[in-house]
């Protein structure tokens, strides 16, 4: 935790490769302690807007490199929303990859639950973090995950998915992801298909929450 920042919420983070099972994980906590508890943030949505840059040229940025998120708004945010405060969260277009210019107003909770492939590497946002969660999966699985999203909700054509994750989603994930693993509580194989290790992490949020309380 950051020296002399006042804090109410728990922060929990959920680090893996893309297509790991992050999100489930995140929506089994949310369901067993109460939405109205929890509120989720997705590290996609602190991409960087790249309106001024050419269409065409987006395309070939490097998503998968830490410099690609806004790393200081997030951290921002997160510091506000864990003192109970109000943050004006991005919301990013996959497709365009630009930020639509109307944020989402959110209030911070008792958990928040940030999900995201490099949230471990930043040591700033680790900080911050009550429960550092790693959720591992078979590169294959992961990659199929992957491109059955980029097929059917991002418009990407296979080409596009396979070129990319050759050139940057792999190697990314071998140079900065999986290394970010040794800062990780606990690992999670196969994410929230893992009931024994998702019953313990419940556990473990019910108590910190009674030593909030």
């Amino acid at each position: 935790m950051t020296p002399g920042v006042s804090r109410r919420g728990i922060l929990i983070g959920i680090a893996g490769g893309t297509g790991a099972g992050k999100t489930l994980v995140a929506q089994s906590i949310s369901e067993d302690i109460g939405s109205e508890k929890v509120l989720i943030l997705e590290q996609d949505s602190y991409y960087k807007d790249l309106r001024n840059i050419p269409l065409g040229e987006r395309e070939s940025r490097n998503f998968d490199h830490p410099e690609a998120f806004d790393r200081d708004l997030l951290r921002s945010h997160l510091e506000t929303l864990l003192a109970g405060g109000e943050a004006e969260v991005p919301i990013y277009d996959m497709r365009t990859h630009t930020r639509n210019p109307q944020p989402v107003r959110v209030r911070g909770r008792r958990i928040i639950i940030l999900d995201g492939i490099l949230i471990l590497e930043d040591p700033a946002i680790r900080q911050l973090m009550d429960i550092k969660l790693y959720v591992d999966a078979d590169p294959d699985i992961r990659f199929i995950r992957r491109l059955k999203r980029d097929l059917t909700e991002r418009s990407r054509t296979l080409d596009q998915v396979i070129r990319q994750y050759e050139a940057s989603v792999r190697p990314m994930h071998l140079q900065f992801v999986e290394p970010s693993k040794r800062y990780a509580d606990l690992v999670i194989p196969e994410g929230g298909y893992n009931a024994v290790a998702i019953d313990l992490l419940k556990t473990k949020v019910r108590s910190l929450l009674r030593e909030a309380a």
